[in-house]
């Protein structure tokens, strides 16, 4: 009898179910057709008890590595997401330059706080759910329709948050449809169970460090500024935290480390800020805070 391979290999045909589009979300299909692929609970740690997922994640003596303070800032025409660059483990600091901020299509984009491996697994499969929806569908998915899927990932990996190793995404987006193109910036935060909650006051902050990075963009946040403005605020915010949160990292002058900025605005999509201008920015209120420290 012939034999039928179970998977596809060079030369086969790939199975009927890869070329069936009976559904645009790419995670409902991969949980059918890969479970295991998916992050945390929603593959493989999911029928783990508390200890067995922390042991599949990392040594049980020795944390895994945490992403820490991710701000956000609304700017007239646009909205921006950075993130300091700091991963701890305990008391100790495991990596200094992790990126935290990531575009997940042309007009938005995404900071991640918590364990910082699951983080980055959820916000790549968060960007291929919105890349798979497009093509299947056509059109992009509304801002509204980008929250609500990021929430259900978000949702996803509850019983491995339970376990301790959460993640907290913090959504940044532009409303291409809103009636005020000033106001067309979006600022949306989740809870470890997958609560939605839009953040109306033009800014927020997330991870360790977001209680002193909030209080800083109350003084510093005005609606009506310009792009370059919003970074400077924002960087500011992350030196705050960094001040008083050991576990956010503030800029790094010798070895050249600095916040990563997303910018999003109708004219050029979502952006990484250049690392020059970075450097540049971070540079300043290094030296600002060299005359004046504010504490």
């Amino acid at each position: 009898m012939e034999h039928t391979p179970s998977r596809a290999t060079p030369g086969a045909s790939l199975p009927a179910a890869y070329l069936t589009a009976e559904t645009s979300s790419f995670t409902d299909f991969l949980r059918v057709q890969a479970p295991h692929l998916l992050p945390g609970s929603l593959g493989g740690l999911g029928s783990a008890g508390p200890v067995q997922a922390r042991r599949q994640v990392g040594d049980l003596s020795s944390p895994p590595p945490h992403g820490t303070t991710i701000v956000a800032v609304t700017f007239d025409g646009g909205v921006l997401v950075a993130g300091d660059r700091r991963a701890t483990s305990g008391n100790l600091i495991s990596q200094r330059d992790m990126e935290k901020v990531y575009v997940t299509d042309d007009y938005s984009a995404v900071g991640i706080a918590g364990t910082a491996g699951i983080a980055l697994e959820l916000v790549r499969l968060y960007t291929l759910e919105l890349s798979h929806y497009e093509k299947i569908e056509g059109v992009t998915l509304s801002l509204n329709g980008k929250t609500n899927k990021l929430a259900a990932l978000v949702r996803g990996n509850l019983d491995v948050a339970m376990a301790g190793l959460a993640v907290l995404p913090l959504f940044v987006g532009l409303d291409t449809a809103a009636d005020d193109p000033s106001k067309a910036g979006r600022i949306v935060s989740y809870d470890v169970v997958g609560g939605r909650y839009e953040e109306r006051a033009g800014f927020h902050s997330v991870g360790s460090g977001s209680p002193y990075a909030r209080s800083a963009l109350k003084k510093l946040y005005d609606p009506g500024s310009d792009a370059g403005t919003a970074v400077r605020h924002a960087v500011e915010a992350l030196y705050d935290a960094a001040d008083d949160d050991s576990a956010t990292g503030g800029p790094d002058l010798a070895r050249k480390i600095y916040p990563s900025v997303i910018t999003i605005t109708a004219a050029d999509g979502a952006v990484h800020l250049p690392d020059d201008e970075a450097a540049t920015v971070a540079e300043a209120v290094v030296a600002e805070r060299s005359i004046q420290p504010r504490g």
